[in-house]
């Protein structure tokens, strides 16, 4: 309510209580104008009651809600059900216009005031994250291989001429997808092996450069967050070599965001040399539904030109989902995810390294890798062929999600080309093992569990592989 309104409240309830309600609804809208000024995530988290009322102001912004609206166009903000209509809090029309995601639309100003705040936002989160360069970004309502797909056909217009990804190997099937999908050919770089970790073969893209001529390369497609034993791919030498070659950068950067060391390769990268944008996830990195990502880059009017290319208006689920999630979390809030994160993952090491040792395994050892873990399963392989995967069937069954059993020599074909040992992220790893990560909103109730599931079924099969070699013996 208004000044006036809770004048007249006065006439039917006690002033001094009327006075104190005002107060309380003042309090709401200094957050609220604090967030319109200056366009970052509060420090501290909001309530749910702000939010709310934040978010009704915004919807009644929007033609749909006008109380003598008269709508006469094929799209007018209908909705048949009301069940529907309250899971968007009314905010109907969608972002953007048809020719541009980051326009204006005269029909909605609550939702592209919604919009612009929840890019103003996530750019100030980025920049908490680690990189404090980053000139602008916008929230895509697609998850993170299409939304690569749209930095990749963006670069079209700028090479015309170039048809080939250089792509340091990962085996993350969108990824992959992502250059296919946007008529262009991946040239597959293997990983070198030091110690247990893989690594970026930075000779070999070199080579691949020098082999397909830069003009015809459209850009480096580069990594950050990934499987262990595969660590992040050396980005700060990556993007010195696409600078000295003028090749654009693309960093896939999937749940980077909840990771210090990743953030810091991306701003180095961006210091020293050259990334035309960064790719993320909203659901890997701030615990929303999957369905949106967030393209950024150190060039604003580049990340401008990726907007632009997204043909039409779009769903503003994800914005919407996101810019809840933030001030409902605050800046202090979002930060002690990412601390207690990187504690749990120090924890969920010692306990893999510690339940490895106790089954004759080990942890392998992968320091540049900062939230995926990987335990050697060799002893499990000596028993059985297929104890390997049963391992990974057992888990699931328990309710152990996220673990990832990799066995040896895995073929996969993906629109065409065929990797040897996927999922690996190599021809010829040296080893089967077992992937756990500790990633945002994990806790140690979530680590104790999975230690003592997966302590249980290694114990079963390591017992049905002595019960089925003392049935050979016998025989």
């Amino acid at each position: 309510m208004n000044s006036e309104n809770f004048l007249l409240c006065e006439k039917t309830v006690s002033p001094s209580y009327v006075r104190q309600g005002s107060q309380a609804r003042r309090g709401h809208e200094q957050l609220i104008r604090q967030l319109l000024e200056q366009g970052k995530c509060p420090e501290e988290g909001w309530s749910e009651s702000t939010v709310e009322l934040f978010l009704n102001e915004l919807a009644v912004m929007d033609s749909n809600n006008f109380l003598g609206n008269c709508g006469v166009g094929e799209r007018e903000g209908r909705v048949a059900s009301g069940l529907v209509a309250r899971r968007h809090y009314r905010l109907i029309h969608g972002i953007g216009r048809s020719g541009d995601i980051a326009a204006i639309q005269p029909k909605a100003a609550g939702s592209s005031l919604l919009n612009k705040l929840t890019n103003s936002i996530v750019l100030d989160i980025l920049k908490l994250s680690g990189v404090r360069s980053v000139a602008s970004c916008f929230v895509v309502p697609m998850a993170t291989g299409m939304s690569l797909s749209l930095c990749f056909l963006t670069l079209r217009h700028k090479r015309p001429k170039a048809r080939y990804i250089i792509w340091p190997r990962i085996d993350q099937k969108s990824c992959f997808k992502s250059m296919i999908t946007a008529g262009f050919e991946p040239v597959v770089v293997e990983n070198v092996l030091q110690g247990d970790e893989l690594r970026t073969d930075l000779e070999a893209v070199e080579r691949k450069v020098e082999e397909l001529g830069a003009e015809n390369v459209l850009c480096v497609h580069s990594t950050t967050s990934c499987f262990a034993p595969r660590v992040p791919d050396s980005l700060e030498e990556l993007s010195a070599m696409c600078a000295k070659h003028n090749i654009p950068h693309i960093v896939n950067n999937a749940y980077g965001v909840q990771s210090s060391k990743c953030m810091h390769l991306i701003q180095q990268g961006a210091r020293v040399g050259r990334i035309d944008a960064f790719v993320q996830s909203l659901d890997k990195n701030f615990m929303v539904p999957v369905g949106g990502a967030i393209i950024a880059g150190f060039d604003a009017a580049f990340i401008e030109e990726i907007s632009k290319m997204y043909p039409g208006r779009a769903s503003a689920s994800p914005s919407l989902d996101v810019l809840i999630t933030l001030l409902t979390m605050g800046a202090n809030g979002y930060k002690k995810y990412l601390s207690e994160r990187k504690e749990i993952y120090s924890v969920l090491a010692e306990e893999l390294k510690s339940l490895a040792s106790a089954h004759g395994e080990r942890l392998l050892h992968t320091p540049h890798n900062p939230i995926s873990l990987a335990m050697s399963l060799d002893g499990l392989q000596a028993n059985s062929n297929q104890a390997v995967t049963q391992l990974g069937s057992m888990l699931f069954t328990r309710q152990v999600s996220g673990a990832r059993v990799i066995p040896l020599g895995r073929e996969q074909t993906i629109n065409g080309y065929t990797f040897r040992g996927f999922m690996s992220h190599s021809e010829s790893y040296p080893c089967p093992y077992l992937n756990a990560a500790s990633a945002i909103g994990i806790t140690r109730e979530d680590v104790t569990l999975c230690i003592k599931r997966l302590d249980k079924s290694l114990k079963a099969l390591r017992k049905e592989g002595n019960a089925a070699r003392s049935t050979s013996e016998d025989l």
